[in-house]
């Protein structure tokens, strides 16, 4: 599975215009359909929300600067481990990632973008994984 750069950007270009609706609708998925990470997560979600918004930006806008990406990664992925995630935790995630951006995309998603999300998300999640891993070893 491969990741195409620019149907990342282009359908992320379509998602951009729902702003905060986005991650309203990726934390109600994630909860919907695993409440037991619920508690993992503070009980007012607007600050979340918006570090949401902002990582997804910035993941976006680096897409091609592989060193930056993964010094973000990483310290997203130590950060996370503090809070209680945990590796099985991050294909629910990956899921609801998937669903939100689908049903904002609207005509732009496609089975190309799903397949590069998809490859995207498994390079996303492993770092962090292995970041986490790395801070309770």
């Amino acid at each position: 599975m491969t990741a195409d750069l620019s149907l990342i950007r282009s359908s992320f270009t379509a998602v951009q215009p729902h702003g905060t609706q986005v991650t309203e609708y990726f934390y109600e998925h994630l909860f919907a359909n695993n409440p037991q990470v619920r508690p993992l997560f503070a009980t007012h979600l607007d600050e979340q929300r918006d570090r949401l918004w902002a990582a997804l930006g910035a993941l976006v806008s680096n897409l091609e600067n592989t060193e930056a990406l993964t010094s973000m990664l990483q310290n997203l992925g130590r950060r996370h481990a503090g809070y209680g995630a945990l590796a099985e935790h991050y294909p629910a995630v990956g899921a609801s990632l998937i669903a939100t951006l689908q049903h904002y995309a609207g005509d732009e998603w496609t089975p190309a973008v799903e397949e590069s999300w998809t490859a995207v998300y498994g390079v996303i999640s492993s770092t962090m994984v292995a970041a986490g891993d790395s801070v309770s070893s």
